[in-house]
């Protein structure tokens, strides 16, 4: 299609002699959100990690906005209109909150986040941004990992995990604001546990299974069951 932005074919990927993606290919549009599914080790954040160059060890052809990005290295890949929000959130401890947030914006590209628009997604923020970021709350951090990323004024978003650890209050709180960060067009790969939560978000899934993918396209035109056998294996 002709909008496409990132277009992944065959992608295998290695961690050391073991396999984890097999032949993994999807096509994601400008403004699309899509939800990667599946159970624990079916290869999600490796998918994720295979984008932003952090797995050395693949196979295949990664076009993002009409340019090769395989064997680029992952410090560059956020410059290309690329960012990502680790499973654990990942911030530096010795820094503050708006320390953190500063380090996403050091890639330098023009859009419409800055601290004060992350500021006014997330109030809170201002209020803590001198405290050291690991003395927050657990939904907090993961405000600072998304601000930190939005800061890249990213084209595609990598979601990884965003409901790992984190009360159902501050979830459903989270989510919430999902669809003003993908408003400006962004589009974005939401990994999650939360089944029901990610396919409410996103226009369509994929379904991993022993890094191979088991099932793909929009939630409606699936029932709860033909996802649980693809999700499962069964």
């Amino acid at each position: 299609m002709s909008d496409t932005i990132l277009s992944l074919t065959d992608i295998e990927a290695f961690y050391g002699d073991a396999q984890a993606l097999h032949g993994v290919s999807l096509e994601l549009a400008a403004g699309e959100t899509l939800a990667l599914i599946g159970s624990n080790g079916a290869g999600k954040t490796t998918l994720l990690k295979t984008i932003c160059g952090l797995i050395e060890r693949h196979i295949g052809a990664m076009l993002f906005d009409g340019a090769n990005i395989s064997g680029i290295s992952p410090n560059k890949i956020p410059a290309r209109g690329i960012a990502l929000v680790p499973e654990g959130r990942r911030l530096f401890p010795s820094l503050s909150v708006e320390e953190n947030l500063l380090l996403g914006g050091q890639v330098d590209r023009r859009g419409p986040w800055n601290l004060g628009a992350v500021y006014e997604l997330f109030p809170v923020l201002r209020e803590r941004q001198h405290q050291p970021s690991t003395s927050l709350s657990g939904g907090q951090q993961q405000m600072v990992a998304i601000g930190r990323a939005l800061m890249a004024n990213p084209k595609l978003l990598l979601l990884d995990e965003l409901s790992l650890g984190l009360a159902p209050v501050i979830i459903k709180d989270i989510y919430a604001l999902l669809p003003r960060i993908v408003a400006e067009g962004m589009s974005a790969i939401l990994v999650e546990q939360d089944v029901t939560r990610a396919l409410g978000f996103a226009d369509r899934f994929i379904c991993l299974q022993e890094g191979r993918v088991a099932l793909e396209g929009e939630p409606k035109a699936f029932t709860r069951e033909q996802i649980s056998q693809a999700y499962f294996g069964t």
